[in-house]
């Protein structure tokens, strides 16, 4: 009998994606019996695996998260492999995630590289991770000095950073232009550069001393700092900061591989189904380096919550819970005195069709043997 013939009676009882990862996976010469039997063993397993209608698999998941969530310590900066950098792990990185933070404390990315640059020479690594940081005017300066009778700020570059990080005093000279426009510049001894100011305050000198000091000149905006760090055979960037959008772009980065950790930068660059792929990562990367050990699925369900809408929206009283239609509902989790005032004012109605409210009011829940309903016909006999 044709295989694809066989594989077309199950078509009904797994999914699609079952069905490839089996076709993947199959030695090279099976018999149809055997490829029936191992057909049915899957299936078996399907089913196993499905959940139980009535099942309340929103309070598993949170219990599942919540309970190992209270065993975690509270030590948030470490990285492994890279002895400079911190980044926030633990309950607050957990916290951080769930609640969707639009500005997370630890921004950073892993950037990986294809072949051949992934097996290239720790020199020509460390000459690459040089393009993706971010270089300020400060890294190309010796010094930074005020003249109070002329109003003027004096840049002195130096010569070695500049070759370095192939700059030139003009190159240079055009940036600070660029910003400071309504003060004039001018090159002089070759490598210093004369920035006037338009005012005599010299408070505003000051100001301008210190604006020119983190005048972004080149490299990626936002990255202050790349790690190369070498995993098994091959080598990739950790950084400090996130510019996602830009380093998509650079020759020679993996743009399947490389992700951020920041959630609304994911869901700007690349969309709602990556940001529920990062969830899934991020929190799974937090518990495992907690040493604890949750189903998988627990976790899939809150990001598959979190990004139903198509938008990312945290747990929390201005995410999720928002947009429950019971206002009983909405009043347990926090704020209930301003649910039920701006319930009452518009006649809103609870139809008590979830779990929350029917708990609230000592009622039978929806969930589980409260599930399945018994009625009279009353037309007969």
């Amino acid at each position: 009998m044709d295989q694809d013939k066989i594989f077309k009676k199950y078509e009904s009882l797994l999914s699609q994606k079952i069905i490839e990862d089996v076709k993947a996976d199959l030695p090279s010469k099976v018999s149809d019996k055997q490829l029936t039997e191992i057909l049915d063993l899957v299936v078996k397993d399907y089913v196993a695996a499905m959940i139980t209608p009535g099942e309340c698999v929103g309070l598993v998941a949170a219990e599942s998260i919540g309970e190992p969530g209270t065993q975690m310590t509270l030590n948030t900066k470490h990285f492994a492999g890279v002895a400079e950098m911190s980044v926030t792990t633990g309950l607050p990185r957990l916290i951080e995630i769930l609640d969707s933070r639009k500005t997370i404390s630890t921004p950073s990315m892993e950037v990986y590289l294809e072949k051949p640059y992934s097996d290239g020479k720790e020199k020509d690594i460390v000459e690459m991770a040089q393009r993706l940081k971010q270089i300020i005017l400060e890294h190309l300066t010796a010094s930074f000095s005020i003249n109070i009778a002329e109003s003027t700020v004096e840049v002195l570059l130096k010569e070695e950073n500049l070759k370095k990080l192939k700059f030139t005093p003009e190159i240079v000279e055009k940036e600070i232009k660029k910003k400071f426009k309504k003060c004039s510049t001018k090159i002089v001894d070759g490598n210093t550069i004369m920035v006037k100011a338009d005012v005599n305050n010299l408070n505003e000198v000051y100001k301008i001393r210190e604006k020119l000091r983190v005048l972004y000149v080149g490299g990626l905006k936002n990255i202050k700092e790349v790690f190369p760090v070498k995993r098994g055979d091959e080598w990739i960037f950790v950084t400090d900061g996130t510019n996602l959008k830009d380093v998509l772009k650079i020759e020679g980065v993996n743009t399947n591989k490389t992700y951020s950790n920041d959630l609304y930068e994911t869901m700007s660059v690349l969309g709602v189904e990556a940001v529920r792929s990062l969830v899934i990562r991020e929190v799974k990367k937090v518990l495992e380096s907690q040493g604890l050990d949750i189903d998988l699925r627990h976790i899939m369900l809150v990001a598959d919550t979190m990004c139903a809408g198509g938008n990312i929206k945290g747990i929390s009283r201005y995410g999720v819970v928002s947009e429950k239609s019971s206002v009983l509902a909405r009043a347990s989790f926090e704020t209930p005195i301003k649910h039920l005032i701006n319930a009452s004012l518009v006649g809103e109605v609870d139809e008590l069709n979830s779990i929350i409210e029917n708990v609230m009011l000592n009622q039978p829940v929806p969930i589980g043997t409260g599930l399945p309903k018994l009625r009279f016909d009353m037309n007969k006999k």
